[in-house]
């Protein structure tokens, strides 16, 4: 069947077949797409969920590709993405609403510009409003669930749904989503007005802060493993004398021992390879087990 045949007259967005997902990843590993579609809006999204389901065309979401391992034989059947081009910011009263594509980095300047405080905590998790709340994303002691109120999702076959917070069942890097397997389309977040330039300079010292401990000019899907109860993950990598270990293309991060980078042109099959054995080695020396928190996606 001739997949793109399918979309070629729909009003879906732009429509790429044999795309490589690679670029599409802050990992920059992963193979071919069958079809890849980048909607603009609710109304396109929806009519994208509505073809796969009626032809029974299997549908994978991807935002801004973080905190994502993607197979090096690709994904089969339709990919949609929801980054830039999925990314509008509105604003009523101290209620933020963006659509899923939009950076958190983007949503909290735009607040910031408003003299609205509450996403500073979380400005410089590397990716989108959409994948942040499915997973309750945080950082330094924030999380989506403390300012987030509503949350506008689909699911696989076009069904609107519109939850409260309560209705999310957030949990630590957890969610509805998840749960019922959703797509977020927009979100919306209750924020606190206050003072620009204080709020800007909180902004400015988490920003310095990552930017200062985190490989953020590397390949990397963010923080590579859940934080085990009672440790970090980083700390026991360290303490495990795996600080700036390689092995071929892969290495876990002199600046950030919880970031595994890809240091040029390393496979999903290297990785998966290399986080299993840092894995493994920190098992075996401390007795805790690491937890891989990047999610693998496409043929395997």
């Amino acid at each position: 069947m001739d997949l793109k045949s399918i979309y070629d007259k729909e009003n879906v967005g732009e429509v790429l077949a044999d795309e490589i997902t690679k670029d599409y990843t802050t990992f920059g590993i992963g193979g071919k797409a069958d079809i890849l579609i980048k909607p603009n809006n609710e109304e396109q999204l929806k009519n994208i969920l509505k073809i796969n389901h009626r032809e029974n065309i299997k549908t994978t979401v991807i935002g801004r590709g973080s905190n994502l391992l993607i197979s090096d034989k690709g994904i089969r059947g339709c990919v949609i993405v929801l980054s830039s081009n999925y990314d509008e910011i509105k604003l009523e009263g101290d209620i933020l609403t963006a659509y899923a594509g939009t950076s958190l980095n983007e949503a909290a300047l735009f607040a910031i510009d408003k003299g609205l405080a509450g996403m500073e905590e979380i400005s410089g998790i590397p990716g989108s409003i959409g994948g942040a709340v499915a997973m309750n994303a945080g950082a330094y002691g924030g999380e989506i669930k403390d300012i987030c109120v509503n949350v506008k999702a689909f699911d696989f076959s076009g069904k609107e749904y519109n939850f409260t917070n309560d209705q999310m069942n957030f949990s630590y890097r957890h969610s509805k989503i998840f749960e019922e397997n959703l797509i977020v389309s927009q979100a919306s977040f209750k924020l606190r007005a206050g003072n620009k330039e204080e709020i800007r300079e909180r902004y400015e010292d988490f920003t310095h802060r990552r930017v200062s401990k985190q490989p953020l000019d590397r390949k990397s899907a963010g923080s590579t493993f859940k934080r085990p109860q009672g440790s970090y993950a980083s700390k026991l990598i360290d303490e495990c004398g795996l600080r700036g270990y390689k092995k071929g293309d892969c290495q876990v991060s002199e600046k950030h021992c919880g970031f595994i980078i890809n240091v040029d042109k390393a496979t999903c099959k290297d990785m998966l390879s290399f986080i299993k054995e840092v894995s493994g080695i920190v098992n075996e020396k401390t007795g805790f087990i690491l937890e891989r928190e990047v999610k693998l996606i496409g043929e395997f």
